[in-house]
């Protein structure tokens, strides 16, 4: 697919997708979404590929929902021009179910899905120039991109209704302090400080081993009680232990050498990977 809204560049094993509209601070569209999409799918295929970053082309990361439809924006009942509803989930869904590590190096203003799809991102990253805001009640509208699910589990609560009912525009520092964010860095630190966090992930790790805990630790938010996680656990054990990877990852140790972990996320995953029921829109 080519990509006219989004950058998709690989390097050292990280991919960095930049969303590119500049001119409009990068305001999200539904052709934006699509490539949004399709680059997770490409990324989940390839196997160099063992970590991903998400910036902003220009001064921001994202402005929120392209307004440009003026006042029926949001509205799918005028004459179908309105964004979709759905568009802002089916992003985090797919982020929810992604395979390699995520970060988010949030460059500039992000705002409304330019917020909430940072949400559903492993690690947040921002720069001293890095807005936020959940303007949706100054919208007429609610969160979306399933962000009544996320944004309580990142931040708490209380956080998350604070800044919700609001719909107030905060600081990086804010963001900081209230745990949206892991860290905060000058403009021309914050891409070299999250490719440092990506190849923490993607160096001297089995890929298959990355890819499962991304996954258990996601799920079991969800879960209703620690023997979900144990069933979970135990079965990942049982199959990882008697893996390629397991015996390099103990046979590097015990040679004092680094490893090289012959496993691939594409063709390696335990037998019972997924282990969850897929969930449909409704």
């Amino acid at each position: 697919m080519d990509y006219e809204q989004i950058l998709y560049d690989v390097d050292e094993n990280i991919l960095t997708i930049t969303l590119n509209r500049p001119d409009k601070l990068n305001a999200f569209t539904g052709q934006m979404l699509n490539e949004l999409l399709d680059a997770l799918d490409c990324a989940d295929a390839d196997d160099e590929i063992k970590a991903i970053i998400f910036t902003g082309a220009g001064r921001g990361f994202c402005a929120g929902a392209d307004l440009s439809a003026g006042a029926n924006t949001f509205n799918r009942d005028t004459d179908g021009r309105g964004l979709a509803p759905d568009g802002g989930g089916l992003l985090t869904l797919r982020l929810f179910d992604c395979l390699k590590p995520v970060i988010s190096a949030c460059n500039g203003p992000a705002v409304g899905v330019g917020a909430t799809m940072q949400c559903a991102m492993d690690v947040r990253l921002a720069s001293t120039s890095a807005r936020y805001g959940f303007v949706f009640a100054k919208r007429g509208l609610v969160p979306e991109a399933c962000s009544s699910w996320f944004l309580p589990r990142v931040v708490g609560i209380s956080t998350a209704l604070e800044w919700t009912l609001s719909g107030r525009v905060f600081e990086a520092s804010e963001a900081y302090e209230k745990g949206l964010v892991r860290s905060v860095h000058k403009s021309e630190d914050l891409i070299p400080a999250a490719r440092r966090l990506a190849h923490e992930f993607s160096s001297q790790t089995s890929s298959v081993s990355v890819a499962m805990i991304r996954q258990m630790m996601w799920k079991m938010l969800g879960a209703d009680h620690p023997i979900e996680a144990h069933n979970v656990d135990s079965r990942g054990i049982f199959y990882t232990g008697r893996s390629a990877d397991a015996r390099e990852g103990v046979q590097s140790f015990l040679e004092k050498r680094e490893a090289v972990f012959p496993g691939k996320v594409s063709a390696d995953m335990p037998e019972f990977f997924p282990w969850w029921e897929p969930r449909n829109f409704e």
